[in-house]
């Protein structure tokens, strides 16, 4: 996710999704939309390229899952790649790394049986917040509760945190997102979210050595995700083995590439990884790549751990207890945008959602979230994203004429924003320029090109 936005906020736009909450007052059904110069629209455009002069990403509002990183952990990133030009899910594949090594090492071995000691790492015991000093506990018999850098964890029995962090982000007028106004937000699961230990099932013997495979994004469309993210293992197992390694010996790292959701490589690369005799898999990125083989994984008797999941399918997935993510579910994802449009005092709102399981699952969590704000969703509309154009999709959210519009998208979101500019509810009336973020990656420069 290379571009003009600063270190600090590269990390906001994990997964290369964009959930963007875009505030705008839809105009009257005659397209006069110059009754509120604060909604961003000053007149329906008569064509794309004169709506394009108009309009810009000024305003834009969105969330997406955000730590604040401190310093001294980036400049530890930068040292393991230089070239790293953001932070995208480094620190949940850090931490997914020294949480096997943890589990492993308290468990005494590195076969299956090591996915019991997972959940219990991340609480209800001594804080802990780096690998030698876990460790150190864990070897005098402590109970711990790792505390990493992506934040508590505090892991539910079935395997994912109850706790996160999200970053409620804006576009300037400048169309680039504008740190200064950039908040935290925390948000918890609900009680019936935090469930009892879900046990693993399987009887893989460890030969001693701990083998962590990764299957993270070399190629395909979320191929930025994927050097922070292999900076981020890297990273874990350098400080694992300076610290003294897992059951006296280095941990091992075989790098496997996860591609995406329009190659089959992942199925490939964890055939590979298999037949290495990996104990863990650190990936994939996509939920839909590890729908595609976390079959595979735990049939195989092995741990599969998501830096990156958000997908609600996987909080009840029947994984033999042996899949694990420490990116939060798209339930809190849904509480926390609810939120966010309830306190700007939007009373109807439209979603246009991708047509996956990601886009689809976090539309019905949002509109839950809004309805019990007292928010009504006047209209839901599912696209594939493969289309050519989305004319008749952004008509019929014009038509519904919401008080705000959110997008859950990916990078075809650019050319969502584009049609709504074009039909003249988009986010802004100024004119716009490319810019290389949209809650991130590459919607600002694509939306300026009409891709």
């Amino acid at each position: 996710m290379k571009g003009l936005m600063s270190m600090q906020h590269r990390t906001l736009w994990r997964r290369l999704l964009v959930v963007a909450v875009v505030l705008t007052l839809v105009g009257a059904a005659c397209g006069d939309d110059d009754k509120d110069s604060g909604s961003g629209n000053k007149g329906d455009a008569s064509s794309k390229e004169d709506s394009k002069s108009e309009n810009s990403l000024g305003g834009m509002r969105g969330t997406t899952p955000l730590v604040e990183l401190g310093d001294d952990f980036k400049n530890k990133l930068l040292e393991v790649d230089p070239k790293l030009a953001d932070f995208n899910y480094a620190a949940e594949s850090y931490d997914a790394t020294v949480i096997v090594a943890l589990a492993v090492t308290k468990a005494k071995t590195d076969g299956t049986a090591y996915a019991n000691e997972i959940n219990g790492i991340t609480r209800e015991g001594e804080k802990c917040t780096a690998f030698k000093q876990c460790v150190d506990l864990v070897a005098a018999g402590t109970d711990i509760d790792y505390d990493g850098q992506s934040g508590p964890l505090e892991f539910s029995g079935n395997g994912e945190p109850t706790q996160a962090s999200y970053g409620v982000l804006q576009f300037g007028d400048d169309n680039k997102l504008d740190d200064s106004k950039t908040k935290y937000q925390k948000a918890t699961a609900p009680k019936e979210a935090d469930v009892a230990q879900v046990p693993s099932e399987g009887s893989r013997a460890g030969d001693g050595t701990l083998t962590i495979g990764t299957l993270l994004p070399q190629t395909g469309s979320l191929a930025f995700l994927g050097p922070p993210e292999f900076a981020g293992v890297d990273l874990a197992a350098k400080e694992i083995n300076d610290g003294g390694g897992v059951l006296g010996k280095p941990i091992v790292v075989v790098d496997g590439d996860s591609g995406d959701t329009e190659s089959n490589i992942a199925n490939t690369t964890v055939d590979t990884l298999l037949n290495q005799n990996v104990d863990a898999i650190i990936g994939a990125a996509s939920s839909s790549v590890s729908l595609s083989v976390v079959d595979k994984v735990v049939n195989a008797g092995v741990v599969m751990f998501s830096p990156a999941n958000t997908s609600k399918k996987f909080s009840n997935y029947a994984d033999k207890g042996l899949y694990f993510r420490d990116a939060p579910s798209d339930i809190l994802q849904g509480q926390v945008l609810g939120e966010v449009i309830a306190a700007d005092n939007k009373t109807t709102v439209g979603i246009l959602a991708l047509d996956d399981d990601y886009g689809t699952g976090l539309a019905d969590d949002l509109t839950k979230s809004l309805e019990d704000a007292g928010i009504k969703v006047v209209a839901t509309t599912i696209y594939d994203p493969k289309a050519q154009t989305f004319d008749s999709e952004v008509g019929e959210m014009k038509k519904a004429d919401p008080e705000a519009i959110v997008v859950i998208g990916f990078d075809e979101s650019s050319r969502v924003l584009t049609e709504m500019v074009a039909q003249g509810i988009g986010p802004s009336s100024k004119a716009v320029y490319g810019v290389d973020g949209n809650m991130g990656n590459a919607l600002g420069k694509n939306f300026a090109a009409g891709k």
